[in-house]
């Protein structure tokens, strides 16, 4: 059990003597005093965890003392004994902030789990701060890998908007780093005390995506065996990353538009209305406005969104990044790995730059970790990089000054690229690599029909 240091305030020195033999023999440290106003020079001039005070005492009871401990320093627990039997004063005591109260003649055992209770609070109170600490610190602006015009730009204007009550829409290709500026700008906002929630509406069908944000009742469907509470009551007081908000579908837009407008939710199977206080960030790579335009997103919904929108450039499109990253995740892994990686080679580094990173800084940190756990000396070198960075491809298909393909093979070339990356990150589902591309399926299977490609390969 963790020591704590504890004030006995009474005015029975018999009492005193037995607590604080009692208490020192397991390790904690003791402190005394006579009366209320003594142990408040006490608590005023020493680090104070507990204080075990007598309820009746001349001059300052135990309820005054407890009161003006609290005014002095608030995270001090405070245990007040009283007679036995008191509802009243132990109705009061509670009421002004004690943990909690001991009945006399004191159990000992009792107290001794208290005791225990109180310091596993404390420790779990501390621990609490350190990962919060830890979290701030690592999601502060300044810890975001940058070193181009680009992303200090993204940065300035995270920073500015955090300590809003604005709703931000945060917009970038899959892996750029959406939900990491999501997290600096909560971590940033005056919420960071709060809960930090995050769902990603992708993942999700419509009917669970429904539950996932607004909760339901016992019955309220097939299989609710008990009541959930959805993710903006989770996130009340704090901050609701909505991850993929464009894939949200028109039955959910509806809910989703009325929580934003009034701050109130409503369960699945429940016709009570939940008050919430929720900041919404939501991100999406999808084309919103296309959307929009052919009935798939809410024209309403989107301007709710869309009060301050942040895009995120794509990692080809900040290539003076990439030394940075590539150490930072080097040093990152070489930890986790217990290896001691300091660096790439020459040859290494000109393929990691040359090469257009489609999966962006997320592809980029998965090369480099698959590098580390490879690498046999300290240095990657060219052996330890994927095949994928060969490249050919990329250099006739993003470089437009390359004409060594004719127009039609070129562009076919770039479309059949396209959606095998589509398939790919939807696993081969062509619904989905529909919409991933903005496209409609059967444009999508009528396209790979004319380019010769079954199940997203050439036949």
């Amino acid at each position: 059990m963790q020591k704590l240091s504890i004030l006995l305030i009474d005015d029975e020195p018999s009492q005193i003597a037995s607590m604080k033999s009692f208490l020192s023999r397991r390790g904690h440290k003791i402190l005394t005093a006579s009366n209320g106003k003594e142990g408040l020079e006490a608590v005023k001039e020493n680090v104070i965890d507990l204080v075990l005070t007598d309820f009746r005492m001349p001059e300052m009871n135990g309820l005054e003392a407890l009161k003006e401990i609290k005014q002095i320093n608030p995270e001090i627990d405070v245990v007040v004994i009283t007679a036995y039997g008191n509802v009243e004063d132990a109705v009061d005591i509670m009421k002004s902030g004690a943990y909690d109260y001991l009945s006399k003649p004191i159990d000992l055992d009792e107290l001794e789990n208290l005791i225990k209770r109180i310091a596993e609070k404390k420790l779990l109170l501390r621990e609490n701060k350190q990962l919060r600490a830890q979290l701030e610190n690592k999601f502060k602006f300044e810890s975001i890998i940058s070193h181009s015009g680009k992303m200090e730009d993204v940065l300035n204007l995270a920073g500015r908007v955090a300590d809003s009550k604005a709703t931000v829409l945060i917009r970038g290709e899959s892996g750029t780093g959406k939900e990491l500026i999501a997290r600096a700008v909560h971590f940033a906002s005056g919420r960071k005390n709060k809960p930090f929630v995050t769902v990603n509406v992708a993942a999700l069908s419509e009917n669970l995506m429904e539950s996932e944000l607004f909760g339901h009742e016992k019955g309220a469907f097939t299989g609710a065996v008990g009541a959930r509470v959805g993710r903006f009551e989770e996130a009340d007081g704090g901050t609701l990353f909505i991850d993929e908000v464009g894939d949200v579908p028109l039955t959910v837009q509806v809910k989703l538009l009325r929580a934003l407008q009034f701050g109130e939710v409503q369960r699945l199977g429940s016709n009570e209305t939940r008050k919430v206080d929720v900041r919404i960030i939501a991100a999406t790579h999808r084309n919103l406005e296309e959307m929009m335009s052919s009935g798939e997103f809410r024209e309403d919904l989107y301007y709710r969104l869309n009060v301050v929108t942040i895009n995120i450039p794509s990692l080809r499109e900040r290539k003076e990044d990439v030394p940075m990253l590539i150490e930072h995740f080097i040093k990152k892994y070489s930890e986790i790995n217990g290896k001691n990686i300091t660096s790439v080679s020459r040859e290494a580094l000109d393929k990691l730059m040359k090469y257009n990173y489609p999966g962006n800084v997320r592809e980029l940190e998965n090369i480099i970790e698959r590098s580390v756990i490879l690498a046999r000396e300290d240095v990657i070198t060219e052996s330890e990089l994927p095949l994928q960075l060969d490249v050919s491809y990329e250099k006739n298909l993003i470089d437009p000054r390359d004409i060594d393909k004719n127009y039609e093979e070129k562009m076919k070339l770039f479309e059949s690229e396209m959606i095998k990356e589509a398939l790919k990150r939807t696993n081969g589902n062509k619904s989905a690599a529909a919409r991933e591309l903005g496209i409609s399926e059967r444009h999508l299977r009528s396209r790979l029909e004319r380019l010769g490609m079954k199940n997203g390969y050439k036949s």
